[in-house]
């Protein structure tokens, strides 16, 4: 699939947010945190800009041409954080200060993130619903995937819905085999890809 692929920068904020937000709007996760779902249209953008904040000043932000898909990644290195990670709490101060669970899901994933090996890691890749299920997603993310590739770089992700899971099933990713549980809701899972020979 040819599409042309940039990287974003500051500017692009507010395009990176709204294909996030259009994207995730009926995802598992995304209507775990926030139910109600006029509630989500309101503030659903907020909480999706703090991933585009920090990829966008810590990390890499690709961005379709045409505007119907971007990726977030980060690139984290070996070992635990010297620090707790202030970026949950700051997602929910900055979406939802009333509602634990736009903090919780991000102290989860936190929890079982891996830290033991250097790796890329794909924070969060949304495409517009009426372009999902065309290829765009992978292709969006073969960039990143080969330099992974080439450099001997392993990644890391956590799949929010059982389709997205198989999409990165065919990219190489694997579950790590530890669910993250979030209370009554639906599971993510956890997923790694070592580098492929080419």
């Amino acid at each position: 699939m040819g599409v042309r692929v940039r990287q974003a920068e500051r500017r692009d904020r507010d395009q990176v947010v709204r294909i996030l937000a259009e994207a995730f709007h009926h995802d598992p996760v995304s209507c775990w945190v926030f139910p109600d779902e006029d509630h989500r249209h309101a503030v659903h953008g907020r909480f999706l800009g703090v991933f585009a904040d920090v990829a966008l000043e810590e990390g890499r932000v690709d961005l379709l041409e045409d505007g119907t898909a971007t990726a977030l990644w980060l690139d984290v290195p070996a070992g635990a954080p010297e620090e707790e990670d202030d970026t949950p709490a700051l997602m929910r101060e900055t979406a939802d200060p009333d509602n634990e669970r736009a903090e919780l899901v991000g102290r989860l994933t936190g929890a079982v993130h891996p830290h033991d090996r250097a790796h890329a890691y794909l924070l969060m890749i949304g495409v517009a619903p009426g372009h999902q299920g065309e290829g765009i997603g992978e292709a969006l993310m073969r960039e990143v995937l080969e330099r992974c590739d080439r450099e001997g770089t392993p990644a890391y992700l956590e799949a929010s819905s059982a389709r997205s899971r198989g999409l990165y099933e065919r990219l190489g990713f694997t579950f790590t085999g530890r669910t993250v549980e979030l209370p009554e809701g639906p599971p993510m899972w956890p997923m790694w890809r070592e580098p492929q020979a080419r």
